[in-house]
């Protein structure tokens, strides 16, 4: 007599799939986390994020800044300040418009940016060595259709993040 057919492994039901991505969110939060030790000293989260911003597009008036980190105006000049008094970003006039002023990053500035991303570009690449090559073509495939069905659209950049720590373009403000 035949052998019974193998029973089908059941697919993972929502709540499943809810907790793998709260798990692995865990653990990529902590990445951040651990790459920003090194400058906690010099800049908080959200100034990294609005360092990012600026490394991003080059130089951004502080309106749209704010728009895109999702903060008031006022709270973004007060992170400004903080950064310029740090050195880590300038104010400059717009070659485009002359009474616009821009804000862009001191070389200081894109070498903490650099040096952040780095850090968290080298321990995700050690955790995903770990992973089989079958493993990582999956986790493409999953983490691809996650971001597409969360709308979330990649952007040109040097270290290849959509936006600073994943805050998008589309950011309700919170106030």
């Amino acid at each position: 007599m035949a052998d019974p057919p193998e029973p089908l492994p059941s697919e993972p039901d929502v709540d499943d799939v809810t907790r793998a991505v709260l798990i692995a969110s865990r653990l990529l939060v902590a990445v951040s986390v651990r790459s920003l030790a090194t400058v906690q000293d010099r800049v908080t989260l959200p100034q990294f994020r609005l360092l990012k911003a600026l490394s991003a597009q080059g130089g951004a008036k502080l309106v749209s800044l704010a728009e895109r980190l999702g903060v008031n105006p006022s709270t973004a000049t007060r992170m400004v300040d903080r950064l310029i008094a740090a050195g880590l970003a300038e104010r400059g006039v717009n070659p485009g418009n002359r009474r616009e002023t821009v804000l862009r990053l001191t070389e200081g500035g894109r070498t903490l940016v650099a040096d952040v991303s780095a850090a968290r570009r080298r321990e995700i690449t050690s955790i995903v060595q770990r992973l089989a090559p079958e493993q990582r073509t999956a986790l493409v495939d999953a983490l691809t259709a996650f971001t597409e069905a969360g709308g979330e659209r990649p952007m040109p950049g040097d270290d290849g993040e959509p936006y600073p720590l994943g805050w998008s373009d589309t950011a309700i403000p919170l106030h």
